[in-house]
């Protein structure tokens, strides 16, 4: 007789000890990535740089990088970086931010599975607008949107650019 798996909840993940290793909880599962590397710091660390205006010029909130949080539906996630729409910054909980208008997934061997899995189910779920996944190896954003096919941006991105759509 095969075990029951068991169900992890926010209030489970909220009482682990902070070890430096990333916890996350998609619909019960618990995922546990350790730290990133050094290479994948400075391309977000870079992507930061061109969004932090591209935010600012919108009117968005603020672009947010590890340790955020975005909790819904019994989930709680840390994207790599996410931005959402303006609110009221003295807000303290997570649990009550508004959904982000862009959440950023760097893949990794560790992650690739579940970036492109469950979390994309997830913010897809959740109505997040545009959901990057950028990927070291092919320098590539991969820009996922609900109801239309995926595009992929190669090459090199520069300030005041936005990935779009290519193929």
């Amino acid at each position: 007789m095969a075990t029951p798996e068991k169900r992890w909840m926010l209030e489970q993940l909220r009482r682990l000890s902070d070890d430096g290793n990333r916890y996350e909880v998609v619909h019960g599962e618990l995922f546990v990535t350790p730290a990133p590397r050094r290479s994948h710091e400075i391309i977000l660390a870079r992507l930061n740089d061109i969004l932090v205006p591209f935010v600012r010029d919108h009117r968005w909130s603020m672009v947010f990088r590890q340790r955020a949080a975005v909790r819904f539906d019994g989930s709680g996630v840390e994207p790599d970086s996410m931005a959402q729409q303006a609110y009221a910054i003295a807000e303290s909980s997570w649990d009550t931010a508004p959904t982000p208008i862009l959440v950023v997934e760097m893949l990794s061997d560790v992650t690739r599975r579940r970036d492109l899995g469950v979390k994309r189910v997830l913010y897809l779920g959740a109505d997040v607008t545009d959901y990057w996944v950028v990927e070291e190896d092919t320098k590539s954003v991969r820009v996922i949107r609900n109801g239309v096919p995926d595009g992929v941006v190669t090459g090199e991105m520069h300030g005041g650019q936005s990935p779009q759509r290519t193929c």
